[in-house]
């Protein structure tokens, strides 16, 4: 008889409350794969938008897909991982929320003995993602002024202190006075509201604008935020949190400064494990050096997934929401 797990399912599109806690059957590793016990899984916006029904993924399905746990078993031609192996991934594990997953073995990390596994989940999706904007998406360098909308949140955190890393001068825009002391305290050199940012950012530049543009908000900031651009700047779509991008005329680009623009996605920055390990090694080596602070954790029981989500989705938190499957997969058997 197949053993069940703990599992996490969405049996229909829609809210939070989708969210079904209940039995599944444990899944075994196919070839090329590795099975995981889950520890702690991230929460993600991609999860929402799997919710949603607004990627290919069809209901009923397994949620989740970011996690950290150790290897209880290898698939046929699985090289260089082993049985007790703590490993972390952010994509090729669907079903990250359930008790076991099973996950491709060239999407998975490895993760050091320093880092334990709430701040390891909380570097891989946020951590990785800012990594490929600031070094690919836009190579950040000295004499760049970075714009970064949310500067308080999860992404705009550790954008904020990558770009600082690579000598750029940080302009966060935040929502509170709350906000704005987490954006400053993470290295931004200001932190502005949004109302009139455009002009503020050229105010700050002295009429030239930022170097590049990561926005998360979309429709809300999409067109000020090409207007805060100098010339030749790059736009860097990362998000809609306030509703999708506007359709863009392509022809107007060349008014506002022969500017360009990007929507990148953090799979196609993943592709090979050589990739994902290059990556993963450069965050974890500058949170082991206090190079970086990982922004706040907050974590859930698995079975208060909902409730998780309306945190994450009412906009209330900053910093990384995880939800918590068992103790320290440093201490797991």
């Amino acid at each position: 008889m197949p053993e069940s797990m703990n599992a996490v399912v969405v049996s229909e599109h829609g809210g939070p409350e989708t969210f079904e806690f209940r039995q599944a059957e444990r899944p075994s590793p196919a070839a090329g794969q590795v099975l995981v016990r889950l520890s702690v899984a991230g929460v993600n916006y991609l999860d929402v938008a799997q919710r949603k029904g607004a990627t290919p993924l069809r209901a009923p399905f397994l949620a989740g897909v970011e996690g950290v746990g150790v290897i209880k078993a290898l698939g046929e031609e699985v090289t260089g991982l082993a049985p007790g192996q703590r490993v972390g991934w952010l994509a090729g594990g669907q079903g990250s929320f359930s008790e076991f997953a099973v996950v491709d073995a060239s999407k998975v990390a490895s993760i050091p003995d320093s880092i334990d596994d709430a701040t390891a989940v909380a570097a891989l999706m946020q951590g990785i993602t800012a990594h490929y904007l600031v070094h690919d998406t836009y190579a950040v360098g000295p004499g760049d002024t970075v714009l970064i909308h949310a500067a308080a949140g999860g992404v705009g955190q550790w954008l904020t202190q990558i770009a600082k890393l690579k000598g750029a001068r940080v302009i966060g825009t935040v929502s509170t006075k709350a906000k704005q002391d987490v954006a400053l305290a993470n290295g931004a050199n200001e932190a502005i509201g949004y109302e009139g940012f455009a002009d503020k950012v050229r105010e700050l530049t002295g009429g030239e604008g930022a170097s590049v543009v990561y926005d998360g908000v979309g429709k809300a900031t999409f067109d000020e935020s090409l207007r805060a651009l100098r010339i030749r700047g790059v736009l860097v779509a990362i998000g809609g949190a306030s509703g999708p991008i506007p359709t863009l005329d392509v022809n107007s680009l060349a008014g506002l400064g022969s500017l360009y623009v990007t929507r990148p996605t953090v799979v196609h920055h993943v592709r090979t494990a050589e990739e994902i390990a290059g990556r993963a090694s450069d965050i974890f080596d500058w949170i082991a050096s206090g190079a970086i602070k990982v922004p706040q954790v907050t974590q859930y029981g698995i079975a208060d997934v909902v409730e998780a989500f309306r945190a994450l989705e009412s906009r209330g938190t900053t910093g990384k929401v995880v939800l918590k499957h068992s103790a320290d997969s440093r201490h797991m058997e």
